[in-house]
């Protein structure tokens, strides 16, 4: 029995590659998440970019109890299954300014795993709407398999290579994914999706967590890591993290800082933009 979706909205899921919305937190829980989180931008000295947006789980304790909500690894449980790891979460903030975009693409691109047991949780912190640039779909591409895609390294594309399909998405079956503060989607590691920029007057803030089941494995060569957030991993193909024992702890921000420079080794794999990009440049994961 599934503990969060329907049946029909599980079967959906494996049928169109997404599902939304789930209700996570209030619209108070919401509010509040998104201040610590601009508290924290302005002790980093504006919004947070490079490495210091990537597996924040790692450096916050309120971010790596986000992480284990069981309202969101319910709904994760229900398509992935019992045992679950986080792999790695990046913030997507699209700033007022018109310019911010996510082009067509498959987040398992550039990602180096060995199968699609991979669950995107995308949790709006302000209200995800067509003004704001909420996140779009096209249904059941995640059956495409791997679609080939082509680098832009745009600077006003939110993605890591500016990365975008090599082939027309009909824009006409799209589904635009919008969602109130505190409500979440989930899409498949293979679904094609993207973003307009934010034409509002108010920052649109989403955090995407990745999950996995744990017998998938980073085949590049390159080492990896996640962390146990349910069940248990009786494959260890994954370095296991450790959760912060306080707000930027010495030891968590050590290991973040070693962990988020040696997953670049697989994310610009190919290429050499790594060096300057994962280190002040607009990245998150794609």
């Amino acid at each position: 029995m599934p503990k969060s979706l329907t049946a029909d909205q599980v079967r959906r899921y494996h049928e169109d590659g997404f599902h939304f919305p789930v209700s996570v937190l209030s619209e108070t829980e919401a509010a509040e998440c998104r201040r610590k989180l601009e508290a924290f931008e302005a002790s980093q000295g504006g919004a947070i970019t490079g490495r210091k947006q990537q597996k924040l789980y790692l450096l916050l304790t309120w971010i790596n109890d986000l992480v284990r909500h069981p309202k969101i690894l319910d709904a994760v449980e229900d398509v992935l299954g019992p045992d679950i790891l986080c792999w790695q979460s990046s913030f997507f903030t699209k700033e007022p300014d018109k310019k911010g975009f996510v082009s067509w693409h498959q987040d398992a691109t550039y990602w180096g795993l060995s199968s699609p047991d991979v669950c995107t949780a995308w949790l709006a912190f302000s209200p995800a709407t067509l003004e704001s640039g909420a996140m779009k779909v096209a249904p059941g591409t995640h059956k495409l398999d791997q679609l080939p895609h082509k680098d832009t390294f745009d600077p006003d594309n939110l993605l890591t290579r500016g990365q975008e399909l090599g082939v027309d998405v009909d824009e006409g079956t799209a589904v635009d994914m919008v969602l109130k503060a505190g409500e979440m989607s989930l899409h498949h590691v293979m679904l094609a999706h993207a973003s307009s920029p934010n034409m509002g007057d108010d920052r649109r803030i989403g955090y995407a967590i990745r999950y996995i089941a744990p017998h998938v494995r980073q085949i590049t060569g390159v080492p990896d890591s996640a962390m146990l957030v349910r069940g248990e991993d009786r494959y260890n193909n994954f370095e296991a993290e450790t959760p912060p024992a306080a707000d930027l702890h010495p030891d968590a921000v050590a290991l973040h800082d070693r962990i988020t420079a040696t997953r670049e080794g697989f994310i610009y794999q190919g290429t050499d933009k790594g060096a300057h990009r994962g280190s002040g440049g607009v990245v998150v994961d794609s």
